[in-house]
């Protein structure tokens, strides 16, 4: 099963990520995001960051997460290699008004390196144009373009 391709937006790019269950699209995503900028394959796993988000929707989550990692990436040149959700909490069993969602995970990798690393888009965000986020039969699909 593919895990993500790359979507031609004008001006942008975008990705579209599949995965059996929730947890495993949301990695394939971030995965994606990564691979735009970088070659993973040249990614060590010196260290890991754990984080938590929280947002009123899945989308909203999504898009959060995402916009986690790009700032752990230009905040700190942190990219990351392997990542394991921990946590992730649709929140549907509550009222419309309280539904909360929640993700947390850790994310391995190590500090980029422009000598080590090669270097391929300058992602400043995630976004909600034209955001999906889906559940088809039995498989999950994203659909998340990104601010270049």
């Amino acid at each position: 099963m593919k895990k993500f391709k790359v979507i031609d937006v004008s001006g942008d790019i975008g990705l579209k990520a599949f995965g059996k269950s929730i947890n495993e699209v949301f990695v394939n995503a971030a995965i994606g995001m990564y691979s735009l900028i970088t070659n993973l394959r040249t990614i060590k796993k010196e260290k890991t960051i754990d984080f938590s988000i929280k947002s009123q929707s899945i989308e909203g989550l999504l898009v959060s997460w995402l916009n986690e990692l790009i700032f752990h990436f230009d905040a700190y040149g942190f990219i990351g290699k392997k990542i394991v959700i921990d946590e992730l909490i649709l929140g549907t069993d509550q009222p419309a008004s309280l539904q909360a969602c929640r993700l947390g995970t850790s994310v391995s990798g190590e500090d980029f390196d422009p000598e080590r690393h090669e270097s391929k888009l300058l992602i400043k965000a995630a976004t909600y144009h034209k955001l999906r986020v889906e559940k088809i039969g039995n498989m999950w699909e994203i659909d998340v373009i990104f601010d270049i």
